[in-house]
């Protein structure tokens, strides 16, 4: 019998409302017949459906993922009855025996031979005429990039000259029918191969028709800073573009100005730089949905944990407005994910990761162990860590870390942590963050508040002028309580 995992189903499904119909269909008894094959890759069921005949669902298993297919009229892969199989594999249901369809058995010679296809035409048996076609893509490849990069460098120019005026004058001008100019130019933008600034710029302009409506000074405050966000990109992105057209050398590099600048990573461009970590365990310990209104899209976040180094990794599931249809919303692991092998993305800071198949496991007392043993005792090194991070105006506004602590309390401004050392960090609610502090107040047992490990993120308070902490979780050595999920 197959095994599989109620994570690896919710993981597949389109979304959650599917996921949980197909849990219903396993549990009210809609299958009337589950065969599967004697070498066990092959799972068939018969179900019960709102047409005149059952639907017949099957799961093929002959490439360890399933590959889920159903009769039914449905648009969603995998549809609800191939979900409410999984659901009966993970029930460990009584399957009858049965041979593997012609159909089936067709499909899967179909996919060895283009697979078979794939690798003799990647083994490098290319004839002197393809080789010829391949160095003419190649140049025309280097002649498109470098236009594209001369392009990116007139809209930095174009850029450049804005921020200045607005430098010269100050945000007081930026108001009024000069924000229906700015806006026209944030469109503009994108024909400059710029979606990384033009998220700046909109941010700008957004934090300006705010402080307009409302007059607080909190958006005038962000705004300031955004612009100086936006100044640093098209100062070091300037120098960066220049210095690479100066050297003809239009591919790819190791810069985190690259996707800055709007460039999109493939997995196997990472691998090739060398960037990729085989055989990692990653559990994760936080989850959260933020609204990015000036890059218009939803962001899917996760905190992960390497079980090897303690290391903590971020993922990013961008969805953006107009394709919410289209891109499925990333959920909560609670488990711990066996990736054979991830890539980490350039950067500073907590840096991303991505991986494309992975099993997922049972967390086990080893693993919060683990992360335990991971965490830091030292606040003041967490500190100067965090620091050094958040003065980089292009780094993340957050930086993630694993802090050992004696005591979470109370104090006149708020919950205060402090470690076995005696320093104290003052813990708080990120701007832009789904609150987690209220949460703390809500834990029911004592226990959690006192010689535990905190995920944390540090962040700079720019109303208080300090540094604070917002917690994520509190991982004991029997649970992971998560503040965020």
């Amino acid at each position: 019998m197959q095994t599989i995992t109620e994570q690896q189903i919710l993981a597949m499904a389109p979304n959650a409302t599917a996921a949980a119909n197909g849990r219903k269909i396993s549990q009210k008894g809609g299958f009337v017949r589950l065969l599967k094959s004697s070498d066990d890759t092959f799972y068939l069921g018969e179900c019960t459906g709102s047409g005149k005949s059952n639907y017949i669902t099957s799961a093929d298993f002959q490439d360890g993922t399933p590959v889920c297919r159903c009769s039914c009229p449905s648009r969603q892969f995998p549809c609800k009855h191939g979900l409410g199989l999984l659901y009966e594999i993970l029930a460990q249901k009584p399957f009858g025996e049965c041979e593997i369809p012609e159909d089936i058995l067709k499909k899967r010679e179909k996919k060895q031979a283009k697979e078979a296809k794939a690798q003799e035409s990647a083994s490098g048996a290319e004839t002197a005429e393809g080789e010829a076609k391949k160095k003419a893509a190649s140049k025309s490849t280097k002649a498109a990039r470098a236009k594209k990069l001369k392009k990116q460098l007139e809209g930095l120019s174009m850029l450049e000259k804005l921020v200045q005026d607005l430098t010269r004058s100050g945000l007081g001008t930026f108001g009024g029918a000069s924000l229906g100019t700015y806006r026209d130019l944030v469109k503009q933008l994108g024909d400059y191969y710029l979606p990384g600034p033009q998220r700046f710029l909109n941010g700008l302009v957004l934090e300006m028709e705010e402080f307009q409506k409302d007059n607080d000074e909190a958006h005038y405050d962000n705004a300031i800073d955004v612009l100086e966000r936006l100044w640093t990109l098209v100062r070091k992105s300037r120098a960066y573009l220049e210095e690479r057209l100066e050297r003809e050398d239009v591919g790819q590099d190791d810069s985190m100005l690259y996707e800055e600048l709007g460039g999109i990573w493939k997995l196997s461009e990472l691998e090739a730089l060398g960037r990729s970590k085989q055989n990692i365990s990653l559990i994760q310990l936080s989850f959260w949905v933020s609204d990015d209104a000036a890059g218009k899209q939803f962001i899917d976040t996760g905190c992960w944990a390497d079980l090897s180094s303690g290391e903590i990794y971020i993922t990013y599931n961008y969805r953006p407005y107009k394709a919410l249809k289209h891109i499925k919303q990333e959920d909560t692991v609670f488990g711990v994910a066996e990736a054979a092998s991830a890539a980490c993305y350039p950067g500073e800071g907590n840096l991303r990761i991505r991986w494309e198949n992975a099993e997922i496991r049972a967390v086990e007392p080893e693993d919060l162990r683990r992360v335990r043993a991971a965490a830091s005792g030292s606040l003041k090194a967490e500190v100067k860590a965090a620091k050094n991070i958040l003065k980089n105006a292009l780094a993340d506004t957050m930086f993630v870390r694993l802090l050992a602590f004696e005591q979470i309390g109370k104090c006149e401004k708020g919950l205060v942590l402090r470690t076995k050392e005696g320093d104290t960090i003052l813990l708080g609610d990120a701007p832009g963050m789904e609150a987690s502090c209220e949460r703390v107040g809500l834990l029911p047992d004592e226990g959690l508040f006192r010689d535990q490990v905190l995920l944390g993120a540090f962040y700079y308070d720019s109303q208080e002028r300090r540094l604070r902490m917002q917690p994520l979780c509190i991982v004991t050595e029997k649970d992971v309580v998560r503040l965020l999920y």
